[in-house]
């Protein structure tokens, strides 16, 4: 049976593009706007930073049993409709009682969530295409939640601004809804022989067809593609997740009043780049490989650093973020790719998205931390040019390290039996 190409404009089509969008408003959220509901309702500086470290150790802690869960569920669309329903849930919370225990809930609620629906969403895009269009397809997902970040977030902010901010995770509430009426478009496998994933779709994805995991999970955790990737995706994290802060600091501190505006184009500069950039990103991965794709993504990131140490002005910390989406197309469409191509046909997609998860946290959270204290001890220059030295790390990781993991479904040996 050939396999369907990711440009076929079928219903599971378009809903997974619906889905991706309306998942990412939801998820937006939970971002910057928990601080300043909470801030507004009277939470001290302590409670807020309590709250959201809650959230982002219950997000690293859940990303293995998510995973693990999602692997032995017999439907890849229940479990996205249970995590889209937990958002919900997470989100009226906070509307409606901004007081400790509903937002510490939320928060947990929202971390293990997270570690499912994503998960579940790229399985069920590899099933959907099989792996001949798989790259293409998740550059599609990674281009449609771009999209529906940077729409969610004007939204919210206006909410915030004229309404209220308990309006703003009313409308993520809300926008619950249009999800899972994306989630219902997709045609149930059966329906249509597109919609089936072949059977030898390494991910997974077994979805609908009911197979269970065939290894175990030990034997994933000693496979030397995984602890390369997972090992490039701590290090990456830990010099990348700062580099917004401190910047926001420094424009802060020089540009006064304009502050806000640079910001908010620095977070949407990136947000255009891997709309655009993440579908010649999957395409290309499909044709020439992972590891020339993620050598890319991860140069950009010691460039950016170093370029960031001598302290630009505003006019030229701006189009710098184009290195920032540059790297986010890469490794947003990578990620799963390459966590296919690990798992191979074992049944263990999801625990393996799991475990390249719970790396991305952990340098996520040391980023922060770190980036913050040297620039506290040495300054913002300093700080850059540690980013970019951990940057450097991943790329030599990469370079040195990761073998190519694209070869036909099936037939990749897993390391250690």
């Amino acid at each position: 049976m050939p396999v369907p190409s990711a440009r076929r404009a079928g219903p599971s089509q378009r809903g997974l593009d619906w889905l991706n969008f309306f998942v990412a408003d939801v998820q937006t959220g939970f971002g910057p706007f928990i601080a300043v509901t909470l801030a507004a309702h009277g939470w001290t500086d302590t409670g807020i930073g309590a709250a959201l470290s809650l959230g982002t150790v219950a997000a690293m802690a859940s990303q293995l049993p998510a995973g693990w869960l999602v692997d032995v569920m017999p439907s890849r669309r229940l479990a996205a409709a249970l995590g889209i329903l937990a958002l919900g849930v997470g989100a009226l919370a906070i509307g409606l009682r901004p007081t400790t225990v509903p937002v510490m809930a939320a928060e947990i609620l929202h971390g293990f969530a997270s570690g499912m629906i994503v998960p579940a969403i790229a399985a069920i895009s590899l099933g959907l295409v099989g792996p001949g269009a798989a790259g293409e397809r998740l550059g599609r997902n990674a281009r449609w939640s771009s999209i529906g970040n940077g729409l969610a977030a004007a939204a919210m902010g206006a909410c915030g601004t004229y309404l209220s901010t308990a309006a703003v995770f009313l409308l993520a509430a809300a926008l619950c809804v249009p999800a899972l009426l994306a989630l219902s478009a997709l045609a149930p496998p059966g329906r249509a022989a597109s919609d089936r994933p072949p059977s030898d779709c390494s991910p997974s994805d077994r979805g609908p067809t009911g197979a269970r995991p065939t290894m175990l999970p030990r034997r994933l955790f000693r496979d030397r593609g995984l602890l390369t990737f997972a090992a490039c995706a701590a290090l990456f994290q830990l010099a990348n997740a700062a580099m917004l802060p401190l910047i926001a600091a420094i424009s802060a501190k020089r540009d006064g009043a304009a502050a806000s505006a640079i910001i908010a184009a620095c977070i949407l500069v990136p947000q255009l780049v891997v709309a655009a950039f993440s579908p010649w990103v999957g395409r290309a991965a499909e044709r020439r490989g992972r590891r020339p794709l993620l050598l890319l993504g991860v140069a950009a990131l010691p460039l950016r650093a170093l370029l960031l140490a001598t302290l630009p002005p505003a006019g030229l910390l701006i189009p710098l973020q184009v290195l920032d989406g540059i790297g986010a197309a890469t490794f947003g469409v990578l990620v799963p790719l390459i966590a296919a191509d690990i798992a191979g046909g074992t049944g263990r997609f999801n625990l393996c998205m799991g475990a390249i998860g719970l790396a991305v946290g952990i340098g996520a959270s040391a980023s922060t931390t770190l980036a913050g204290w040297a620039a506290d001890r040495w300054g913002e220059a300093p700080a850059f040019l540690a980013l970019a030295a951990a940057g450097a790390a991943a790329f030599l990781l990469v370079r040195l390290a990761m073998p190519e993991t694209r070869i036909p479904a099936g037939t990749r040996p897993i390391a250690g039996g």
